[in-house]
């Protein structure tokens, strides 16, 4: 908080210093030739003299005007007449007391009378004096109103960047236990036939979970990592078959240290199990196949089903949950499903080197 406060303050003092020199430089080019005989270093000094006392009525209005009148005339519909008459009298004010500065001191103590400033109800004087009164109050609240809304646009996109972190981390809890849920199931059917792989299985889970606990909290992991998560999964998965499924990734990869959403092409992987293998009385098989050059990564994943006339909705395997998640992660990206009477096929494509940012 201090380092913006002190920002600001600087971004005040800028502000004046700029409309001092524009101010004092009107000021010398202005009455330069009403002072015959006056050199030209007394001319600047009696124009920088006159800046700075001008500037002290200009002060007080301008921020009277920016930090109590303004914000209670947009903000206050019942009274907008009110402030608005406190507006114009604050204005007839400051123009008087500019008036009496350059009347009773400017010109008898600064100019020492070699300078005519006419008299004190001049029209000319009085709307010069407004003129310049005008100018730098308009200029301070078109600034501030122009920060204001930059500030305000800055929060809404916060606001928007938070609202879709949320959802990131709902869509992959979602996904998380999902994952958990079908690995146990996996366990239970071995403890039930007395495998001698359970204990094998439960210690590939636990080192799966450490790397889902610890290592995914991060925005983006390895493909290596990714990669190795899928051939333990599928691992896992294996086991609760016997030969009659047939499970293939194939991989080509350019660069196993190109980054990735972590967990983000799991499930795909569940969903060819769940709604292949695990509903298939026959023989059936899951083929992978994932390529990498220059951080475009295209995977496809193909599956056996039954022929029994139903067609699979992405909606109701969960793939609307990845699709989202890539929406939200991705700006280059593309999802296609194929669905036929023995096989379902989904082809996903992603500029790795796109990553959205939220």
């Amino acid at each position: 908080m201090k380092t913006v406060s002190f920002k600001r303050v600087l971004l005040h003092v800028a502000f004046w210093l700029v409309y001092l020199t524009e101010d004092v430089t009107l000021i010398y080019l202005w009455d330069k030739d009403r002072q015959p005989g006056v050199s030209i270093n007394h001319q600047l000094r009696f124009a920088v003299l006159n800046g700075l006392c001008a500037l002290i009525p200009k002060l007080v209005f301008v921020y009277y005007v920016l930090y109590y009148n303004l914000p209670k005339l947009l903000n206050s519909k019942k009274e907008r007449k009110k402030y608005i008459a406190q507006f114009l009298l604050a204005l007839l004010m400051t123009t008087i007391l500019f008036r009496v500065i350059e009347i009773f001191f400017l010109e008898p103590v600064i100019y020492k009378g070699s300078l005519d400033f006419g008299s004190f109800f001049s029209i000319q004087w009085f709307l010069q004096m407004l003129a310049d009164i005008g100018f730098v109050s308009g200029a301070a609240i078109m600034i501030k109103q122009f920060r204001l809304q930059l500030a305000a646009k800055e929060r809404e996109k916060n606001l928007i960047r938070d609202k879709l972190e949320t959802e990131l981390k709902f869509l992959r809890n979602q996904t998380n236990p999902h994952f958990l849920f079908n690995t146990l199931n996996n366990i239970y059917a071995l403890a039930r036939k007395r495998s001698n792989e359970t204990a094998d299985v439960v210690m590939r889970l636990s080192k799966l979970l450490r790397f889902m606990i610890y290592e995914t909290g991060t925005e983006q992991i390895k493909i290596s990592d990714e990669v190795k998560m899928l051939d333990d999964y599928i691992e896992l998965e294996r086991l609760r078959y016997d030969d009659r499924l047939t499970i293939s990734f194939i991989r080509e990869i350019d660069d196993e240290n190109e980054r990735i959403a972590p967990l983000l092409l799991i499930p795909f992987v569940e969903n060819a199990f769940k709604h292949g293998a695990s509903q298939s009385r026959f023989e059936s098989f899951i083929n992978l196949e994932m390529n990498m050059q220059n951080g475009m990564l295209e995977f496809t994943i193909s599956n056996s089903k039954e022929q029994n006339g139903k067609k699979i909705n992405d909606e109701n395997i969960g793939l609307s949950n990845v699709r989202r998640q890539l929406e939200l992660l991705y700006k280059e990206y593309e999802v296609s499903i194929k669905c036929e009477d023995t096989v379902f096929m989904v082809f996903v494509k992603i500029n790795l080197r796109q990553y959205a940012n939220l």
